[in-house]
């Protein structure tokens, strides 16, 4: 029988034994969609809680979902899962990259791949038109992701896709990344688990073309998604003249700020959002001006497969402890006095991925870093990172108290769900200010709080009224849209710059999924899915000895700390109650309203209000009560009263 949307297989690979074999994604798919959905529960039936996250029993799955490889939807992204040794203590995680490859994937007749076991010599998957080869890697051994990439793809055609991972990932650490065509990364520290089993890379290529339930039912919504998207980034304005243009990701609707810079010596990458920040003011602070060395710096993070969300603050916190005297050029074999120069950034990220001197020590992620220091490395620490997994702080909960579950309940930063907030409130500045072709007004604000965070008080963020439901609609929204998987700069439609309405329609990716699959699915049927998705991940956290109400927290400073900047609302604005700008200049997260909030939230999620556990009654209502008899075995669920 077709499946519409779907290759209708996932490989399995077993780099011990050698072994490959195809699991039906029916299987997968009916539940829990695509993505991570299917991630999470081939993690769950795969993965014992006790396994550490470099071990050859972890599970790495890539995957793909029933969108990938349809153009015009934004939905060729995919996502890597399992566990990852970058989240303290180490747990399922997750993270997403875009580019060409998911499609292409999609192509090789595969709606995911799921690796165990580690082999005893460096090797690469090779998956063309339904079949899959491992092979010997031993000449990549050493060389850089991009690099790797570019030899492959010579030795195998140049419509092969390729994801690979650099010298970081090779020598395990923990926050090294994994990296694809057109640069697409994905953190999370995944490039260590590849690194684990000896897994430099895998190439896909193929000419499988998934179809449609209903073609003309999708074209009119694709067209529809067009001209909702329409000059929403537009007029376009390279963010440096004469040196970056716009590279879309495949199967795009319109193009984002996604960007390829082009170098001095005719080097090309990409150059765009947090990445190309990585460097961007300590450069500026060194040479007073604009330099090239920023596009270096991030060009080394992906050649040696570094998290550029990690190496970001933890520059800040160097440069930092050098001027405060607690370490010095000679103790680290650093060039620390030239922090912002290339000699520096030249020097800091190869001893890093090697692990060489000094290096060993940041390859443990910052907050270990700082604790083997010492005391006042600790406090130079500031707010520079938002996560135990040392991300940089973006989006701050005690600027926008709807992050804050976001991110004391997800196992990493949680940019995806954080996005929602941010850009919808990056829309509202850019009104308050008089930008041009400004709509988010205070009421178009409030309107689209109550259609797609469930009531018009959560757009009010001086109160807590309406912040428990607002998150928990976010992340179900999430869940469904990193199964599907669909790009979060362009969903979920919750705004239309050029529309009657300015508020967007919460159907779409219901309609979407319809027409692609032919399984009918209304917009409240998609988002219970996204609710059993991530309840799913609750479960497989509680069961690892996480998702409870003692992990479900926030770094300390975020309750003591007053707020003093963030990078991407320099004024600290908000919307008042009558959609008014607030400012949220000093402002903390007081540990009680957190605790009160906290508990709301579990409330609403049906679980445990005391200890944050799921309860069997929810589970069950969910359609997942294999799970429940899973939670129960390892006494991680409250059951409920009869």
């Amino acid at each position: 029988m077709t499946q519409f949307g779907y290759a209708g297989n996932i490989l399995k690979i077993d780099l011990s034994s050698g072994g490959i074999e195809t699991l039906p994604t029916g299987a997968y798919a009916d539940r829990f969609i695509g993505g991570r959905g299917v991630a999470a529960r081939i993690h769950w039936d795969e993965v014992a809680p006790g396994v550490e996250a470099l071990s050859p029993a972890n599970y790495l799955t890539f995957a793909t979902g029933p969108l990938a490889s349809f153009p015009r939807l934004a939905g060729s992204r995919w996502v890597v899962c399992g566990k990852s040794p970058v989240t303290v203590p180490e747990s399922f995680s997750y993270s997403n990259a875009g580019g060409s490859w998911g499609a292409y994937l999609k192509f090789a007749g595969f709606d995911a791949i799921t690796v165990t076991g580690r082999s005893e010599r460096p090797v690469y998957l090779y998956v063309h038109n339904g079949k899959a080869q491992i092979r010997d890697a031993a000449h990549l051994g050493g060389k850089g992701a991009i690099e790797t990439r570019e030899i492959l793809k010579s030795e195998l055609g140049k419509d092969v896709r390729v994801v690979a991972i650099g010298p970081g990932g090779e020598n395990l650490v923990p926050f090294a990344t994994v990296l694809a065509d057109e640069d697409s990364s994905a953190s999370g520290g995944f490039g260590a688990v590849m690194g684990s089993k000896n897994l430099k890379a895998i190439a896909v290529a193929g000419d499988a073309k998934p179809l449609a339930a209903h073609p003309e039912r999708l074209k009119e919504i694709a067209d529809h998604l067009l001209s909702l998207r329409k000059g929403t980034y537009d007029p376009y304005v390279p963010a440096i003249p004469g040196r970056t243009r716009r590279r879309a990701c495949w199967g795009c609707i319109a193009g984002c700020t996604r960007e390829v810079y082009r170098s001095d010596t005719g080097d090309e990458g990409k150059f765009f959002c947090q990445s190309a920040n990585t460097y961007r003011r300590p450069a500026m602070k060194y040479f007073g001006a604009w330099n090239e060395v920023v596009f270096r710096a991030n060009r080394l993070c992906d050649h040696y497969g570094l998290d550029t969300a990690v190496i970001e603050p933890m520059i800040e916190w160097l440069a930092k402890c050098h001027e405060e005297g607690i370490v010095s050029d000679a103790e680290t074999g650093l060039p620390l006095s030239k922090v912002g120069g290339q000699e520096f950034i030249e020097a800091l990220i190869p001893r890093i991925a090697h692990r060489e001197g000094f290096g060993a020590v940041l390859a443990l992620g910052t907050m270990q870093a700082a604790e083997r220091i010492g005391k006042r490395a600790t406090e130079a620490l500031g707010d520079l990172v938002a996560s135990r997994a040392n991300e940089v702080r973006t989006y701050d909960p005690r600027l926008y108290n709807i992050t804050a579950l976001l991110w004391a309940t997800e196992p990493r930063r949680p940019i995806q769900e954080l996005h929602e907030v941010s850009l919808a409130i990056m829309e509202w500045v850019y009104t308050l200010k008089g930008g041009k072709d400004g709509f988010m007004s205070g009421k178009v604000f409030q309107e689209m709080a109550d259609r797609f965070w469930g009531s018009r008080a959560a757009a009010d963020f001086t109160s807590y009224e309406g912040t428990a439901l607002a998150s928990k609609r976010i992340q179900d929204r999430t869940c469904a849209k990193e199964s599907l998987v669909l790009c979060d700069f362009l969903w979920p439609v919750i705004w239309v710059r050029y529309g009657f309405e300015h508020v967007g329609d919460p159907s779409l990716e219901s309609k979407v999924f319809s027409a692609v699959t032919g399984r009918e699915t209304s917009p409240e049927e998609l988002e219970r899915i996204g609710e059993r998705v991530f309840n799913l991940q609750r479960a497989i956290l509680v069961r690892e000895g996480r998702g409870r109400t003692e992990g479900d927290g926030l770094l300390d400073y975020f309750h003591t700390a007053p707020l003093t900047s963030e990078h991407l609302n320099r004024k600290l604005l908000v919307p008042g109650p009558d959609g008014e700008g607030v400012s949220r200049k000093g402002a903390v997260l007081a540990r009680e309203d957190f605790e009160k909030l906290k508990r709301e939230y579990y409330a609403l999620q049906g679980w445990d209000p005391s200890t944050g556990l799921q309860t069997r009654e929810k589970l069950v209502e969910l359609e997942i009560e294999d799970i429940a008899e899973g939670l129960a075995s390892h006494g991680a669920m409250v059951q409920s009263d009869d």
